[in-house]
């Protein structure tokens, strides 16, 4: 580690801490092609300037500059297993200012991370590698870490044109927001019960996304029985960049358990990518759509395999265990 440069953790960020930290992101995603934290993560980061229960965020800085960026989320009021440890750990992201790379910068931020986690009481973190990206791999090589989890990114081509029906008795409408909000916190949390991420989806959650100005009220659909939410498939538009024209997402798709098994799944994701990939009324006319599925979920991956999707690339999780020295 170079001995100009230092990590400063705290629950809120001042702004040019944030505006450096997020100028990072930007040249990471420059250089990488892809985002080095997580849509959540940067959430988190661009609201730094009011604490969240369980969010810790680390500026590393050489001299008055910004050169890495890291985060943890610490679950908050999560059950125990039978076990020594939490239902849920800490999860992590971090990313280096690719200029800054090779310096060892990456290793002060993990140590931080884990020193503020086991002062919490927590004596393992979960690291994203997104992209599986070699370096990251290699520093949780050094840290003995164990690959706990693999998250796919899936892609297709092409219009959906297969009509998928509905169950009987089950209709499809959109989204209202400030009417559907806590109908939907409530079937997401139970469609996501055993979800790390997802399924802890709070109000203000579900806010900061509704606020982004990605946000479509048309591409997100609702199944309804009786007046009831049991289902949904919400949809997302990546605008064009540089390297890659507007692509669709199949952002999250939900199921009431009591209706697994019903083909509302299945008709719930046909009716989105119609919406995402047709030419008509109301529709985005994309030619490529993506979404991420975990690959421990196979009745998932077959789903979307049957509708045309492939592997893109993959995310994986490292666990790291604290040490005291």
């Amino acid at each position: 580690m170079d001995d100009t440069s230092a990590v400063i953790a705290n629950s809120v960020l001042r702004p040019e801490q944030r505006d450096g930290a997020l100028r990072v992101l930007a040249d990471a995603q420059a250089v990488d092609g892809r985002a080095a934290v997580s849509e959540q993560g940067r959430l988190r980061l661009r609201s730094s300037d009011a604490p969240r229960p369980g969010v810790s965020h680390f500026i590393e800085q050489d001299g008055t500059a910004v050169v890495g960026y890291g985060q943890l989320e610490v679950p908050q009021n999560v059950p125990q297993n039978a076990g020594p440890e939490p239902a849920a750990n800490p999860a992590a992201e971090l990313v280096v200012d690719p200029a800054a790379r090779g310096r060892g910068l990456a290793r002060p931020l993990v140590d931080a991370v884990l020193a503020e986690a086991h002062r919490a009481g927590r004596d393992a973190v979960d690291f994203w590698v997104h992209g599986g990206h070699p370096a990251a791999r290699h520093l949780a090589e050094r840290y003995g870490a164990e690959l706990v989890r693999e998250l796919r990114q899936m892609r297709r081509t092409g219009q959906q044109t297969e009509p998928v029906p509905l169950p009987e008795g089950v209709e499809l409408r959109t989204f209202r927001p400030g009417e559907d909000d806590a109908e939907w916190l409530r079937l997401n949390a139970l469609a996501f019960a055993h979800h790390p991420e997802q399924g802890a989806w709070t109000e203000q959650d579900l806010a900061d996304r509704l606020a982004e100005p990605w946000f479509d009220p048309a591409g997100f659909f609702l199944a309804t029985r009786g007046g009831k939410v049991v289902g949904f498939h919400w949809t997302k538009v990546h605008p064009a960049t540089v390297t890659e024209p507007a692509l669709g997402e199949v952002y999250v798709v939900g199921v009431d358990p009591a209706e697994q098994g019903s083909g509302l799944g299945r008709a719930l994701t046909a009716a989105g990518l119609r919406h995402l990939t047709g030419s008509g009324a109301g529709e985005r006319g994309l030619e490529t759509v993506l979404l991420y599925v975990d690959a421990d979920n196979p009745a998932a991956v077959r789903v979307y395999e049957r509708l045309g999707f492939t592997v893109h690339e993959v995310d994986l999780m490292y666990r790291v265990r604290y040490r005291a020295d």
